[in-house]
C-alpha cells in the first residue's frame, strides 16, 4: 500500500541522547515532524516512525492490531538504544498511550516521557457497542483535524475505522492496568479545550503512575493536535528543557543515576 507523502517517517542522527516521537490514532508522522526537526536541530537523534495502517487508507488501519503499532515502536526504541546512551519517548494522543506502554515494559531503556493530550480511556458509552458494531459498520466520521490555529491541517484520515477503534480500547485497558509500573520522569501537556480526548485520561495517568518527577502543563491556546497548534513552540521549548534536564542528571555519576 503506497504511503502518502506527508506520512513518511522522519529520522535524524545526533548525539548521545535520542528521542522517539509518535503520532496519534488515524494520524501520521506529519503531526510530529516539526517537533522532531526542532529536536534534531538541537543535536538529538530523532525517530518519528509511521504506525502500521496509518498514512495510507483507513481500510488498511482496520487490518491492524494494537500489537502491530507497538511492535513498530519497539523496533525504533531498539534502534535508538543501540545508538544512544539514553532515550526519551514522546507521544500525541494514542501515541502517548503507546509510549506509556513502552515505559511499562522496558523500564530503564526509557529515560523519560513527554505526553501531549494522551488517551488511555473514555467515558463515551457508545464505545461499548464497538465490539459488535465493527462487524456491521466499517467506519464512522473522522476525529482528526482538531486544531485551533487557522489554516493548519493534521493530514489524518477522514474516517475512523471501527475495528481499529476496538484495538485501541484493548491497548487502553492493558496500559491502564500497568500504569503504576511507570517510574520515569514524565512531562504531560494537556489542552484546556480538547474535542477528542476527555480530561479523564489525564486524571487517570497523573493519579496512577509512580513517577516522582511529574509535571502537567495546561495549554490554553490549542485544541487536541497541539503539536501543530498555537502552543507548539511552547511544547517544543519546554520539552527540550525537560529532555536536557532529565538526561543530564541521569548520566551524571554524582546524581546516582545511570
Amino acid at each position: 500500500m503506497p504511503v502518502l507523502d506527508h506520512a513518511q517517517p522522519f529520522s535524524a542522527d545526533g548525539g548521545r541522547v535520542g528521542v522517539l516521537l509518535v503520532h496519534g490514532f488515524t494520524g501520521s508522522p506529519a503531526s510530529m515532524r516539526p517537533w522532531g526537526r526542532y529536536l534534531a536541530e538541537h543535536g538529538y537523534a530523532v525517530r518519528v516512525p509511521r504506525l502500521p495502517g496509518h498514512g495510507t487508507r483507513w481500510q488498511e488501519l482496520n487490518r491492524t492490531r494494537w500489537q502491530d503499532w507497538y511492535a513498530e515502536l519497539e523496533t525504533s526504541l531498539d534502534d535508538l538504544n543501540r545508538r544512544c546512551e539514553q532515550v526519551v519517548v514522546a507521544g500525541l494522543s494514542m501515541g502517548g498511550c503507546l509510549m506509556l506502554r513502552l515505559a511499562e515494559e522496558h523500564g530503564r531503556r526509557v529515560a523519560a516521557l513527554v505526553l501531549v493530550n494522551p488517551s488511555v480511556g473514555s467515558e463515551n458509552k457508545q464505545l461499548l457497542a464497538v465490539p459488535v458494531a465493527k462487524h456491521l459498520i466499517p467506519s464512522i466520521a473522522g476525529i482528526g483535524g482538531d486544531i485551533k490555529k487557522p489554516g493548519v491541517e493534521e493530514s489524518g484520515y477522514d474516517r475512523t475505522p471501527l475495528r481499529a477503534v476496538h484495538e485501541m480500547t484493548k491497548l487502553w485497558k492493558v496500559t491502564r492496568e500497568d500504569l503504576p509500573k511507570v517510574t520515569q520522569p514524565l512531562l504531560m501537556f494537556r489542552s484546556a479545550e480538547d474535542h477528542v480526548v476527555e480530561p479523564l485520561s489525564g486524571r487517570v495517568i497523573l493519579s496512577r503512575v509512580s513517577s516522582r518527577d511529574l509535571t502537567e502543563t495546561v495549554l490554553q491556546n490549542s485544541y487536541h493536535v497541539a503539536t501543530l497548534d498555537n502552543d507548539a513552540p511552547r511544547i517544543f521549548d519546554e520539552s527540550l528543557a525537560f529532555v536536557r534536564r532529565v538526561t543530564d542528571s541521569a548520566l551524571d555519576p554524582a546524581s546516582g543515576g545511570l
